[in-house]
């Protein structure tokens, strides 16, 4: 069922939340630029393995609420310590993808973890997405400012051309113009702002702060979130597990959907992985 949650005054966001009656629970953070739908693959499967999903959309994006600003890690991080608050959520596996990783990664550092026991990474933006003048791995700054300038100019097109991106097995003319039109549900503002972020935060503090057992899960042919980015986190990150998916690019929830259930399943049920 879908439902709202208040995280400040004129501000709602957008949960999907599957199979409620469940103790174990895996709260899922999408990436840019779509919403909670980008795990179809993954609610059409998980709640029937007997797991509660819930699904927020970040603010800006999906069904939320689009205001012009908070599109910083703290105000989005925030935005899920609100959810978890209000769902009395505790024990949970927190999930995040790209940015959502990013977002989780800033909750962890920023909120201690509240509510958490266990923490999953699936191509996260973390520590940084661009490279530095300390940080050789990820995309150029260059890169980046062309994505938002792609998107301020002819956001469809940018989309599109992300799209083909974003994949590495093959995908139906259908399935693009889905993930098309995810994209299409987010506002131009907040499209362009969350990029505009990527430039700004880095998250090596928070990353390196991380305690609990958190699976990385990395697709090899990564074109938007290098494999290094993955090496890194689990350098930083003590009590992780890398997983790279051999077949996948950045969306290995649908590159390799049934054993990116399987891995994430037996992850959360405490099975070796």
């Amino acid at each position: 069922m879908g439902y709202y949650v208040t995280v400040e005054p004129n501000v709602e966001i957008f949960v999907e939340d599957l199979n409620p009656e469940s103790d174990s629970v895996i709260l899922f953070l999408h990436g840019w630029p779509g919403d909670h739908n980008l795990f179809e693959y993954q609610f059409d499967k998980l709640p029937g393995m007997g797991f509660r999903c819930i699904g927020i959309d970040m603010r800006g994006f999906g069904n939320s609420d689009k205001p012009y600003t908070g599109y910083n890690y703290d105000t989005l991080s925030d935005d899920v310590r609100n959810v978890i608050e209000a769902l009395e959520l505790h024990d949970i596996t927190l999930a995040g993808h790209s940015t959502g990783g990013a977002v989780a990664v800033k909750y962890m550092g920023r909120h201690q973890g509240h509510g958490v026991s266990k923490l999953a990474l699936f191509a996260a933006a973390a520590p940084s997405l661009i490279k530095r003048p300390d940080f050789p791995y990820g995309l150029s700054r260059e890169t980046v400012v062309q994505i938002i300038q792609n998107t301020l100019d002819d956001r469809p097109q940018m989309l599109r051309g992300f799209g083909d991106q974003f994949f590495f097995q093959h995908i139906t003319e259908a399935f693009l113009d889905w993930f098309f039109n995810l994209g299409l549900a987010a506002a131009g503002w907040s499209t362009a702002a969350v990029a505009e972020m990527w430039l700004r935060e880095v998250l090596f503090d928070d990353t390196s702060s991380i305690r609990v057992p958190t699976l990385i899960i990395h697709g090899i042919h990564d074109k938007i979130v290098p494999f290094q980015l993955g090496e890194v986190q689990h350098q930083m990150i003590g009590s992780s597990v890398l997983v790279p998916f051999q077949y996948s690019g950045h969306g290995s929830f649908y590159d390799q959907k049934d054993e990116f259930n399987q891995v994430l399943a037996d992850f959360v049920n405490g099975n070796s992985i």
